[in-house]
């Protein structure tokens, strides 16, 4: 049996001794991988859990609705309110932390009187190369992380979502629209609004992988590596899209991953 075959049993084996489990599900092919996993050895007794709120592009939500449809999971949308949290507003550098612990306050009740046993979510072993304020919440709610608890890598578990078909194996990574806020910049719905605007016109333009940090009147475009020349090649249409958002300059850049921003300090 090759590693990763054994990494991927241990997984299921794990997920089996749950016996009932909420996955916190965004869409992304980490957590899709965990959803579709738990649902393969567990059926109606796995549910993944959405959490709604202004952080989450709409476009983001209708794919991972329709994905979860394609899996046969259950799928529950839970609105968080961690918009009325100041100290999630204020950005101080432990935001992720407040989102998570909204998330699972949300969770934890609705998964408790609809009898699941256990919450889960998609941490990979690759998530440890970062300061993840998140996983810090997860583990004050006991929530589980069988993904990394089987050492599954971002390779894994793309490998996993190729082997079983799901659209979204090879999706770039994601995150929530105030992530694109430098940190001590109050997260505000219409920040998020306005950036989430300026990425779906982007990605209009044929952009897959798009990040507008929003500096005021300034953005930094980040897109994939491959993409750079693309963007490049149209940097009038972005112009003209990012000055509908009152971004009056901007710079593009490639997008790195938490693994390379660590190589390159």
């Amino acid at each position: 049996m090759s590693e990763y075959a054994e990494r991927r049993t241990r997984l299921l084996e794990s997920l089996r001794a749950l016996e009932s489990l909420a996955v916190a599900y965004s869409g992304g092919v980490d957590s899709a991988v965990l959803l579709h996993a738990a649902h393969s050895v567990l059926g109606e007794q796995a549910c993944g859990v959405i959490a709604d709120s202004p952080s989450l592009p709409r476009r983001e939500l209708r794919e991972a609705l329709e994905l979860a449809g394609s899996i046969g999971a259950r799928i529950e949308v839970i609105a968080t309110q961690e918009l009325e949290d100041e100290r999630y507003r204020a950005n101080a550098g432990d935001r992720c932390y407040f989102c998570k612990s909204a998330l699972f306050s949300a969770m934890e009740p609705w998964a408790r009187a609809q009898g699941f046993g256990a919450l889960a979510f998609g941490e990979i072993t690759d998530d440890f190369a970062d300061v993840r304020p998140g996983a810090r919440a997860a583990q004050e709610f006991g929530v589980v992380a069988p993904l990394s608890a089987a050492g599954f890598s971002k390779e894994d578990v793309r490998r996993y979502a190729r082997d079983a078909g799901l659209v979204v194996a090879d999706k770039p990574s994601s995150a929530c629209l105030a992530s694109r806020l430098p940190v001590g910049t109050r997260v505000t719905a219409e920040r998020l609004g306005r950036i989430e605007r300026a990425e779906e016109a982007l990605k209009q333009l044929g952009l897959r992988q798009v990040r507008v940090r929003d500096r005021g009147e300034s953005a930094r475009v980040e897109v994939g590596r491959d993409e750079l020349a693309f963007a490049r090649a149209h940097e009038p249409s972005i112009t003209t899209a990012l000055a509908a958002e009152a971004f009056v300059r901007h710079e593009l850049a490639a997008y790195l991953t938490a693994a390379e921003r660590v190589q390159q300090t």
